[in-house]
């Protein structure tokens, strides 16, 4: 029997890959108190309710910062699951690799995979059979989602809405609310059903996922208004709609696997795509693409550790990305559970853009109630209240009258209809309110570049160079980055053509190492001078 077992194990080591083989001690085992001792770090073991403690893994795999833990069992118990999530822990306390995890049993081939955390929500119900360690890895990758598709069937869902006399202003949040629906196992296909008995069952839908939300009540009466009770949407035929739910559920959700980083990507891809095509009404209303959001996610850091702040989020981008990024971090469902409850906050002023953000986060089983509907400006002491560590943000670059505070506008000469800093006066205010309770936080925003070279942004009374300067000395020693960087940015403009900067800078962080200054041209983003940056810091203490 031990002989047939590792034949099995062998086998297994086969498909996925022997060359990615990590074994440390004898049997191809991999000892965890060993691995911990080798890199002179302390190996604190996890152990049942029976004191056994939890210590060589059976397998394991590692493939750049993919690694792959197979424990072999005759049967499946819960008892199993405790002991591989276990390895989980280790492994992102040893490596930080994102990780694919698998009870494999030696009886009949049959396997039970995690993607991430050991839990019920990243069980990957559908992988049955074992895979190559390059297929393990594109589960963190864009190849095992379509996005070409999804993009060419967004084009084809947009036209059907026309046909059914659907306004363009409320495409996005009517599919995103099916999208929703369905995704959480609406039914719509019981013959006798009316039109309206399908809208009450997306209603009971949405009740449910709003369940533990504190704002549930705002949010059901939104969407109701907005979305489902609209007249438009009120007076589609049951045939109209149910054509709209199959299309989207045979050429939209399959296309979308949800349980990978990339899969979560798409969704935001989805909504992206399709304002696109639907134009924007507002010119206020900006949905950043993917490659941005995750790029800014990127280089402030996103982990599990941080709690995220969007100011302005608009159809929550932001915080989608920032999301996926920090649970691939997490080795526990507890520690997954932390950062979908409790440190994810964004705010958006649009009613209709609200309802937008909250079905995009409930899309990504997240933790919604911290979004809030509303201005910025006014929403100071709930700021204080969140002790944001990141804040990712894209601002209203012309921003009107009635999105900004009193005290500001009454600044403005009587002609001037849009917000003369070009949105730096949202930075400017984030980091007045967290100076204002002492607490420290990295902010990455998304501005024209004439906010960062240009001599065209003015603010009454207050000349732009004089307007930055403040700004930046509220936010410790950033000051050093315009002066400095300037005069190659400017160059890099000129070959570039660039329209857009990102801006990068710490909140009363006392040193330079992690300032970076990017600009951006479409889909290709040019790192400026991080080694020069890096070089400055270290010349400043």
């Amino acid at each position: 029997m031990i002989g047939e077992i590792d034949m099995i194990r062998t086998d297994m080591i086969s498909t996925v890959g022997r060359e990615y083989l990590t074994s440390n001690i004898e049997n191809d085992e991999y000892s965890y108190p060993k691995a911990f001792a080798a890199q002179s770090l302390t190996f604190n073991p996890i152990r049942n309710k029976a004191g056994r403690a939890f210590e060589k893994l059976d397998i394991r795999f590692v493939k750049d910062n993919v690694t792959v833990l197979i424990e072999t069992k005759q049967n499946f118990t819960k008892a199993d699951e405790e002991q591989l999530s276990a390895y989980v822990e280790y492994e992102k306390a040893l490596t930080g690799n994102k990780t694919v995890a698998i009870l494999a049993n030696t009886m009949n081939d049959t396997v039970r995979v995690w993607r991430g955390v050991v839990s019920d929500s990243d069980l990957m119900t559908k992988e049955t059979a074992l895979r190559s360690m390059d297929e393990y890895v594109d589960f963190y990758t864009s190849k095992i989602n379509d996005k070409e598709k999804v993009m060419q069937n967004t084009y084809k869902l947009n036209e059907l809405l026309h046909r059914h006399s659907i306004p363009e202003k409320l495409r996005s949040q009517f599919v995103g609310t099916c999208l929703l629906a369905l995704k959480n196992g609406l039914d719509y296909s019981t013959p006798s059903l009316t039109a309206a008995q399908i809208r009450t069952r997306i209603k009971e839908v949405l009740e449910d996922l709003l369940n533990s939300d504190i704002n549930k009540a705002e949010k059901l009466a939104l969407l109701n208004r907005n979305v489902l009770g609209d007249q438009y949407v009120r007076q589609l035929s049951i045939a109209a709609f149910r054509e709209i739910l199959k299309f989207i559920e045979d050429n939209i959700l399959p296309f979308i696997n949800d349980k990978s980083t990339s899969g979560q990507d798409l969704l935001n891809l989805f909504f992206v795509t399709f304002n696109k095509y639907v134009g924007k009404s507002d010119k206020n209303q900006a949905f950043t693409p993917d490659h941005i959001t995750d790029f800014m996610a990127k280089i402030t850091g996103v982990n599990k550790h941080s709690v995220v702040l969007d100011p302005c989020c608009g159809s929550g981008s932001f915080l989608v990305r920032a999301m996926t990024q920090a649970l691939d971090d997490c080795a526990t469902a507890a520690e997954q559970d932390k950062v979908k409850k409790h440190q994810i906050f964004g705010i958006e002023f649009d009613e209709n853009v609200y309802g937008l953000a909250t079905t995009n986060m409930l899309i990504h089983s997240d933790g919604n109630s911290n979004i809030r509907q509303g201005s910025c400006f006014a929403l100071a002491d709930w700021i204080k209240d969140a002790k944001p560590n990141v804040i990712l943000m894209n601002p209203p670059y012309n921003g009107q009258r009635i999105h900004l505070p009193k005290i500001y506008v009454d600044t403005w000469s009587k002609d001037k209809k849009e917000d003369p800093s070009k949105g730096l006066y949202f930075v400017k205010f984030i980091a007045d309110t967290l100076n204002s309770i002492n607490h420290q936080a990295k902010l990455a925003v998304l501005l024209p570049v004439a906010c960062a070279i240009g001599t065209r942004v003015r603010l009454p009374g207050l000349k732009l160079k004089s307007f930055k300067k403040i700004l930046l000395m509220q936010c410790s020693r950033c000051q050093l980055i315009f002066s400095i960087l300037a005069p190659v940015l400017r160059l890099a403009v000129w070959y570039l053509r660039l329209e857009q900067s990102i801006m990068m800078f710490p909140i009363l962080t006392p040193s330079l190492d992690i300032i970076k200054m990017t600009v951006l041209r479409k889909r290709r983003i040019l790192v400026v001078l991080n080694k020069l940056i890096l070089e400055l810091a270290k010349v400043n203490g």
